[in-house]
């Protein structure tokens, strides 16, 4: 799922040398932290969360076929 993640974002900044992404997994549920340069922040999350919005479908899309849920966050590169 990282490396979906990642290949997403890097397709969608205008840096993508500064995309990083941190999995961190539980027991029934696996959690990403996105993080992107702060001039690519609207890029990622879209207008009206729609782009996001697509990620996170995406995501849950592929996790369904191992029965884990899926939890993205973007987070703001300071």
């Amino acid at each position: 799922m990282k490396e979906l993640v990642e290949f997403l974002a890097k397709q969608l900044v205008n840096h993508p040398e500064a995309v990083e992404v941190k999995e961190t997994q539980g027991d029934t549920a696996s959690i990403l932290e996105l993080k992107v340069a702060k001039e690519d922040l609207g890029r990622v999350i879209g207008k009206q969360g729609r782009t996001a919005k697509s990620i996170r479908t995406i995501l849950n899309a592929a996790a369904s076929r191992t029965n884990r849920k899926v939890v993205l966050e973007i987070i703001e590169e300071k």
